[in-house]
């Protein structure tokens, strides 16, 4: 009850809408994906970490915002888009949580070390999830679309 109160707030505060479905803005977030992917794997090359860190979620985040749009819903709120995708995807959002806590921790704290390996890890995790959201992605269909959208709107009306 406590996300859906989350998420009706929100959306009073119009950082949660129903949109129109965009294809163009789908797009744009996965292109912005995969610059992020990117550059986390340069940065773990010349050995900056915690950016790297920071990058692999926003590689995973781009894709969850693509979505999103594709079905036509606006969110301006990290958590609460990973709300949304378990709660109206069906779709268990514990990686892209834990990535976010990390790239929280690595981005705003000084008190720990990252590791080579827990970098390549993070990175791997968001190739992963990346390629698991555009397969779903891929396999919209208007019904599909329609569907998800009125369980959004359901949710945000509770």
């Amino acid at each position: 009850m406590k996300k859906i109160n989350f998420l009706i707030k929100l959306k009073e505060e119009e950082k949660l809408q129903i949109v129109e479905p965009s294809e163009n803005i789908k797009i744009a977030y996965l292109q912005k994906s995969a610059k992020s992917l990117s550059s986390a794997k340069a940065l773990l090359d010349i050995g900056n970490l915690e950016d790297s860190v920071a990058l692999a979620y926003y590689a995973m985040y781009h894709p969850l915002l693509a979505l999103l749009f594709r079905v036509g819903i606006k969110c301006e709120n990290h958590t609460a888009s990973i709300i949304m995708l378990k709660e109206v995807f069906e779709i268990d959002n514990s990686t892209i949580s834990k990535a976010k806590a990390e790239r929280v921790d690595k981005q705003y704290y000084v008190d720990f070390e990252v590791s080579k390996d827990e970098t390549k890890e993070a990175i791997e995790t968001a190739e992963n999830f990346i390629a698991e959201m555009v397969d779903f992605i891929e396999k919209l269909n208007e019904e599909k679309i329609n569907n998800f959208k009125d369980k959004a709107i359901e949710l945000m009306s509770e």
